[in-house]
């Protein structure tokens, strides 16, 4: 998906919510830091979004979501998602990302950092968050030192917590995108 498709959705979550402002928790995050990316990483056609100020009013967003007339016509949508949707690190409201300025009709789009989403990946643990992951470490948007330490800032299980320190280091053994 490209950021302009993500100022999209955003326009569009704002006009159905009154909202001006909202927390982008999926892949499409990595818009902040790199709006430029390839779309073979920010790939999904969802943007998982949350209105922090109104939560109740995310749910509104399935008017835009998968299946509705807009994600028919354009072939992307907005997944609305809670606040337990992903498991983050202490802190990570403090390290929310600003989407870069586009067509947005004034709506803010406040993105997770790509160590924050990286974290709540490997928290999932599906094999497509894992193919992400290893992706984020190859072309060296995410550092292995940040992951360990915010990994130790996540509530968690030790199992999960061992298994989630295996992959980031199988993850920083792949040779980098050069």
């Amino acid at each position: 998906m490209k950021k302009r498709q993500v100022d999209h959705v955003l326009r569009a979550a704002g006009r159905i919510t009154g909202e001006k402002r909202f927390i982008i928790v999926g892949s499409q995050a990595l818009h902040g830091k790199h709006p430029d990316l390839a779309d073979s990483i920010v790939r999904s056609a969802e943007v998982d979004l949350l209105a922090p100020k109104s939560p109740d009013r995310t749910e509104w967003l399935v008017a835009i979501g998968l299946y509705s007339p807009f994600h028919e016509e354009f072939g992307y949508y907005a997944d609305p998602v809670s606040a337990e949707t992903a498991t983050l690190p202490k802190g990570w409201k403090g390290r929310l990302v600003r989407l870069p300025p586009g067509d947005t009709e004034g709506v803010r789009g406040l993105c997770l950092d790509p160590h924050d989403l990286a974290i709540s990946k490997y928290a999932a643990f599906r094999e497509k968050d894992l193919v992400f992951t290893r992706e984020l470490a190859r072309r060296g948007l995410i550092s292995k030192d940040q992951l360990l330490t915010l990994l130790a800032q996540t509530g968690m299980g030790d199992d999960l917590r061992a298994r989630i320190r295996a992959r980031i280091d199988a993850d920083f053994a792949q040779p980098a995108a050069g």
